[in-house]
């Protein structure tokens, strides 16, 4: 019988609808969509920038609550308003990783909860 496990933590914001910060299914761990609310639940300041590195640090503390790091990230999908900031973005995105590259989708969409300019999801394996 395959083992799925709900992941939460107080280091991230709470889910704010009916679903898990992650679950944990097999090897795999599936993040929800992480916007940028602290974990106290207030919308962090400032623009894109500052945006995606709150959403890394939320997606940082998923991560470590079920026991995978950023370097054991598979897929991300990242959801923008604005693909016009695309490369701010990206960069703040590949300083999060470093020289680790999960394979990742990027789609422009036409809003986002609480009216966010960026969401971010991460699908990471166990070993």
């Amino acid at each position: 019988m395959k083992k799925i496990e709900t992941v939460e933590t107080k280091s991230a914001p709470a889910a704010i609808g009916p679903y898990a910060q992650a679950v944990q299914a097999g090897a795999f761990v599936f993040t929800s969509g992480q916007i940028p609310l602290r974990p106290d639940g207030t919308f962090a300041e400032g623009g894109v920038e500052e945006q995606v590195k709150q959403v890394l640090a939320n997606l940082d503390a998923i991560l470590s609550t079920a026991g995978v790091a950023r370097n054991d990230v598979v897929k991300a999908t990242i959801y923008m308003t604005d693909l016009t900031a695309f490369d701010v973005v990206n960069k703040a995105y590949g300083a999060y990783f470093g020289d680790h590259r999960p394979a990742r989708s990027t789609v422009q969409v036409a809003k986002l909860p609480r009216d966010a300019q960026v969401e971010i999801e991460f699908t990471a394996f166990k070993n």
